[in-house]
């Protein structure tokens, strides 16, 4: 007796075209030259130090906070990793990746996000070990360059940003968006990084760099058809933010400002959130306000119902101080050669385009 024909339980999947499949390492040495840059080690090891400590508000350190805004250069998606319909956000796509929003439905950039964003850079230009090593590639990775494991011998970015047992001196609160409003954006898809398919991430046999991608005039959209519909923030959108820090050096503050885009001789705007092969994520940043307290100052407050003196800084005077912390971290901290290589890829504005092909 000839049995019947099973089923075909398995639901049908389109077919990926060609365009849409991940190129071999051939096709790899064929494309456009990849969007990133890889930013090579100092020849030196990182000096490791013990941090300055959270017990007391240290008199000959800097204590206070940086109120930021921050613009949208090219539309911005920082996932939540769920994926919404999109009745609900009253948008025409059945699927939606979300974006964080608040009680009251503005969009909002994670601090973590914002915070893992900065230290990277500073991670760079400060001749730092690196923060995360994934276990793969860990015998790759030079000896020292790999995450600090004591809290009392610190690189200077684990000082200042934290590290096993030791939470750091700054903290990012979330970046919240000024309006309810949001646009709807079509990804591509984008693959995760090979490093072993490509030669470049790796010299003699160890990693070569730290990975950054470059700025584009304005990101792709491959549209309903093509891409993946995502919840974003589009060009000129404002966010706002603070972040905090205590017992910080005026070198130290000062590479923060750096990164931050506060050097004239460095216009560097950040990278955020997904999409960066294609040109998303560009976001530059104002500093509006340096609240500069004291440690005597911390002390009165606890002593009084009001506050005695206004030390907020803004105007020239911010600009002022803002130059002298900056010279500082020149001439005390900052990685001169790693700082140009970086300059060159995440300064904005830029005239370089997003890459059409694969990615």
């Amino acid at each position: 007796m000839t049995n019947p024909p099973r089923p075909n339980l398995r639901p049908n999947r389109p077919q990926r075209s060609q365009s849409s499949r991940r190129p071999n390492n051939q096709a790899n040495r064929d494309l456009s030259p990849k969007p990133y840059h890889l930013i090579p080690f100092p020849e030196e090891a990182p000096l490791l130090n013990s941090p300055a400590g959270q017990h007391k508000y240290l008199s000959d350190r800097l204590h206070g906070t940086l109120l930021l805004t921050l613009t949208v250069g090219t539309t911005l998606h920082v996932s939540t990793g769920i994926t919404v319909m999109g009745s609900d956000l009253d948008r025409r796509p059945p699927l939606i990746k979300a974006m964080v929003q608040s009680r009251d439905q503005h969009l909002m950039i994670q601090g973590s996000s914002l915070k893992g964003c900065v230290r990277a850079i500073y991670e760079t230009i400060t001749n730092s070990t690196l923060a995360v090593v994934t276990p793969k590639y860990r015998s790759r990775v030079p000896k020292n360059r790999l995450p600090c494991q004591d809290k009392n011998q610190l690189c200077p970015a684990s000082q200042v940003f934290g590290a096993l047992d030791w939470q750091g001196l700054v903290k990012f609160e979330d970046a919240k968006c000024e309006n309810t409003e949001f646009g709807i954006g079509f990804m591509p898809s984008l693959y995760r990084p090979r490093p072993d398919e490509h030669d470049a991430y790796f010299q003699d046999g160890k990693v070569a760099g730290r990975k950054f991608y470059y700025h584009a005039i304005q990101a792709i959209d491959r549209g309903q058809n093509q891409g993946i519909p995502v919840q974003q923030a589009g060009t000129n959108y404002i966010f706002r933010t603070k972040i905090n820090f205590k017992n910080l050096a005026m070198a130290q503050l000062g590479a923060l400002l750096v990164i931050l885009g506060q050097d004239s001789n460095y216009p560097i705007a950040l990278k955020v959130g997904a999409g960066k092969p294609i040109g998303m994520g560009t976001m530059t940043v104002t500093v509006e306000a340096l609240n500069r307290i004291s440690g005597q100052e911390l002390r009165d407050r606890y002593r009084a119902y009001t506050v005695a003196n206004d030390t907020t800084l803004t105007g020239q005077p911010l600009q002022t101080f803002m130059d002298q912390a900056i010279q500082t971290a020149h001439r005390e901290l900052i990685q001169a050669p790693q700082l140009q290589q970086l300059a060159e890829v995440l300064r904005f504005p830029t005239d370089r385009t997003a890459p059409q092909g694969m990615y």
